[in-house]
């Protein structure tokens, strides 16, 4: 008998919570919620062989089953989480400034200009406008922000 032979017949029910513990340990090593319901699927089939007597083959099919529903049913849930949390506009910077309102520090002249906000000077395009202006960000186009003049600075037609 090899020592790994009497290892799994020493420990008995107890290999299915080492093995669980391994791929938990895994999941911190290599992420992805993988190794997490495996991980899990094996200490619930060693916490059942504690209290029920199973042959391996049956402790087998049980991780098998498990497994399966759990990766399933972590993925479904995991896939809920996420499109909870976040922020959509993480990688596209400017979009955060659609239909925002700012005041131009220097003239837009030629259709084009400087904007700043916080602490990023940004490009745009739009109308001439003089500085002082208070402008809409309408869109973004490149690298661009696209900007059209707010509603408060829009000439009003004498009636």
């Amino acid at each position: 008998m090899s020592i790994i032979e009497r290892i799994v017949l020493e420990l008995g029910p107890w290999n299915w919570w080492v093995i669980g513990l391994i791929l938990i340990g895994l999941e911190v090593l290599a992420p992805g919620t993988v190794f997490l319901w495996f991980g899990i699927s094996a200490i619930l089939v060693g916490t059942l062989a504690l209290f029920v007597d199973l042959s391996w083959q049956t402790s087998l099919v049980i991780f098998l089953v498990l497994s399966f529903v759990s990766l399933i049913g972590g993925r479904y849930l995991m896939s809920r989480m996420s499109s909870e949390v976040g922020d959509p506009g993480l990688n596209r910077r400017g979009s955060r400034y659609i239909g925002r309102r700012f005041v131009l520090k220097t003239p837009l002249q030629q259709g084009s200009g400087q904007l700043s906000i916080d602490d990023t000077v940004w490009r745009i395009t739009g109308p001439d406008l003089p500085a002082g202006s208070t402008v809409t960000v309408e869109r973004i186009d490149g690298a661009r922000l696209v900007v059209s003049p707010a509603e408060t600075d829009i000439p009003k037609k004498a009636s």
